[in-house]
């Protein structure tokens, strides 16, 4: 396995950029270590594919070096930097059964046979694959042929990283949820460098010690899931993480306080510094809607409650702004006014876009949902 290092790393699909705006990625330093599984998570278009191609050599980057545990990998080709890759749709041998695919690229680096063996049964065992090992792979499900590649890409133990390039689109959901179990298990067993290309949050938030969120060619934000829930980096980063996205308020900061139209929202003794226009942000998981008012809670409307199942969303209007407030599933919401309550340790300042101010007055120690 390797340490993958981006060293000044940018690209741009243009000969002569000129702009931010005619890079595909913009320039950046990042530092992937050893054995850890990463995903690059971000909308269509926002670099994660450009990058990943970067680190396995189908792209040469315009600008900047890759390094695999310290060497300069960025002019060697992708079978010169033994990486192994899982793309969107099945890369197989149609003609070959199941055991001759998996096999196939032990074979390719002279493996003895006694190890194919092994290894084959071990990753077919894996993937739920053993009990088609002898058939041939143009006779199975477009599912099975996935868990093929998948499969391909597992099979050596050699590889510096095994890259996935949204690897679960063809699968059906219920497939879905076991194989990102199964490479969560082969992960937490073999410790491979992974890094997984998606743009389903669930998918990078179940499969990832650290999530490397993209947008518009820039890496906002690399931390675990809580960190991203908790204290996202970038606005971007708590709109595009969580089931509704975090809220948003323009505001204005004076004294450790965030006002709002008229009304005042206390954030913390860490934040007297701050004073202008800033925007504050909370989660709806957060947010404590009461039915009547007490101490530090502001007047809200009810415009919708939605159930979800498991928990429901209220729509509340705060002076001129929407708010998503997540509660119990089990809650009856029979009033149409309501109170607001704003947890200071869980109120985050930004300006332009970045974090500047947690707003918290004690560090939360784990992450605690107010459903």
């Amino acid at each position: 396995m390797a340490r993958i290092e981006l060293n000044n790393i940018a690209h741009s699909y243009i000969a002569n950029p000129r702009s931010d705006a005619d890079y595909a990625l913009r320039k950046m330093d990042h530092i992937w270590e050893d054995g850890h599984a990463y995903a690059l998570l971000g909308p269509s278009g926002c670099g994660k594919t450009t990058l990943l191609n970067i680190i396995s050599g189908l792209v040469k980057p315009s600008e900047g070096k890759v390094l695999f545990d310290g060497k300069d990998v960025s002019a060697l080709l992708p079978q010169e930097r033994n990486i192994a890759q899982v793309f969107q749709f099945p890369v197989i041998y149609d003609t070959m059964t199941v055991f001759d695919n998996l096999a196939f690229p032990l074979r390719n680096r002279n493996v003895p046979a006694a190890e194919i063996q092994e290894r084959v049964k071990e990753v077919s065992e894996m993937l739920e694959l053993d009990n088609v090992l002898h058939k041939r792979a143009a006779n199975l499900s477009a599912d099975a042929k996935q868990k093929i590649s998948l499969g391909r890409g597992l099979v050596r133990s050699d590889v510096a990283a095994i890259l996935f390039d949204e690897p679960l689109t063809v699968i059906d959901p219920h497939l879905k949820l076991m194989l990102r179990r199964k490479l969560k298990q082969i992960h937490t067993r073999f410790k491979l460098t992974m890094v997984y290309v998606t743009h389903d949050q669930l998918e990078a938030l179940t499969f990832a010690d650290q999530v490397v969120v993209m947008n518009e060619g820039q890496v906002l934000q690399i931390g675990s899931p809580q960190e991203l829930f908790e204290s996202p980096q970038h606005t971007f980063v708590g709109y595009f993480i969580g089931s509704p996205g975090m809220n948003f308020i323009p505001c204005q900061m004076d004294n450790g306080n965030a006002r709002i139209a008229n009304l005042k929202i206390h954030v913390g003794a860490s934040s007297k510094n701050l004073k202008g226009d800033f925007e504050l942000g909370i989660r709806p998981e957060f947010l404590k809607l009461r039915k009547k008012q007490e101490n530090d809670t502001l007047p809200v409307t009810i415009s919708e409650v939605e159930d979800m199942g498991t928990s429901k969303i209220v729509t509340v209007n705060l002076a001129d702004h929407t708010l998503k407030v997540k509660v119990e599933e089990n809650r009856e919401i029979t009033f149409d006014e309501g109170f607001l309550e704003f947890p200071p340790e869980w109120i985050r300042i930004y300006a332009d876009g970045d974090l500047v101010e947690t707003g918290m007055e004690k560090s939360p120690d784990t992450l605690e949902l107010t459903e």
